[in-house]
């Protein structure tokens, strides 16, 4: 069989990332981010892999706008509401929920998410 044009130019993800976080970015994997957490400090749970699927769904979903650093604030403190919200999120990600969740998720991080006002300090 032939192999595919995104094969060829290596935009295929493997097939156990794929199914464990549909929306990542092609260039992520786990790995790379349990190394980047380390580096940081952090040992990543059970709610971090939460976090990190949920960050990647919604750049998923505004994939073609620029995204609104309120409305993704916003949207992860109603997600994790139950959990404690944004609380319990900057407990989890002491860089912020969104710099350094961005970060580990293999995403860049909207502009101004280290602006100190949205808690998103590195």
């Amino acid at each position: 069989m032939m192999p595919t044009t995104a094969e060829i130019m290596g935009a295929t993800r493997d097939r156990d990332v794929a199914a464990a976080f549909p929306h990542a970015p092609f260039h992520w994997s786990p790995s790379q981010a349990e190394a980047l957490a380390k580096a940081e400090g952090l040992a990543l749970t059970d709610d971090h892999w939460k976090a990190i699927r949920s960050l990647q769904s919604y750049f998923a979903r505004h994939e073609d706008q620029p995204v609104n650093m309120r409305e993704l604030h916003d949207a992860l403190d109603e997600q994790f509401h139950p959990n404690g919200g944004i609380r319990m999120l900057y407990q989890l990600f002491p860089g912020g929920p969104v710099a350094q969740g961005c970060r580990l998720a293999g995403l860049k991080a909207p502009y101004l998410a280290t602006d100190p006002s949205f808690g998103s300090v590195s």
